[in-house]
C-alpha cells in the first residue's frame, strides 16, 4: 500500500517529470495551497499559477521527511534551471490524497550569507 510519504514524494517527482496527470491523481479535489505568495488558493488556481513552474524544475533532493498522523513534513533542496534552493513543506492528506499544502521558503544553496554571519534585510546583503 502506498504511504502518505510516497504520495508527497510522488508530487515532487511529478514536477521533475513534468507529469501533470500524475500529480492530479495525488491532489484532492478540495485541495488548498499556501506559501508566502499564495493564501490558501484552490486546486484550479494552483494548477494555473504554480504548475507552470514544473517546466523549469530539474530535481528535488529530500533532506528529511517525517509523518505525524495525516501530516507529512518534507525539507528538500530543489534545483530549478541549475539554481539550488532549500524549502520545507507541510502536507495534510486524507485517503492518500493531499488536501492541504503549505510551503515555507528557505534559502539559496549555497547560502547567500557567509557561515556565522547575519544579513540585515534593511541593508545590502552580507558578502563573504
Amino acid at each position: 500500500m502506498i504511504s502518505d510519504q510516497d504520495v508527497v514524494r510522488g508530487t515532487l517527482q511529478a514536477y521533475v517529470d513534468k507529469d501533470r496527470e500524475a500529480i492530479e491523481q495525488l491532489i484532492a479535489e478540495n485541495f488548498h495551497f499556501s506559501s508566502p505568495l499564495d493564501n490558501r488558493i484552490d486546486r484550479d488556481a494552483y494548477f494555473r499559477l504554480c504548475w507552470p513552474s514544473s517546466r523549469n524544475m530539474d530535481d528535488f533532493e529530500i533532506v528529511r521527511m517525517a509523518s505525524d498522523g495525516d501530516t507529512v513534513f518534507v525539507t528538500y533542496i530543489g534545483t530549478m534551471r541549475g539554481r539550488r534552493f532549500r524549502n520545507t513543506e507541510v502536507h495534510t492528506l486524507h485517503d492518500r490524497k493531499i488536501v492541504e499544502a503549505e510551503v515555507y521558503f528557505g534559502w539559496n544553496v549555497p547560502h547567500d550569507v557567509a557561515e556565522g554571519q547575519h544579513a540585515d534585510p534593511k541593508k545590502e546583503p552580507a558578502s563573504a
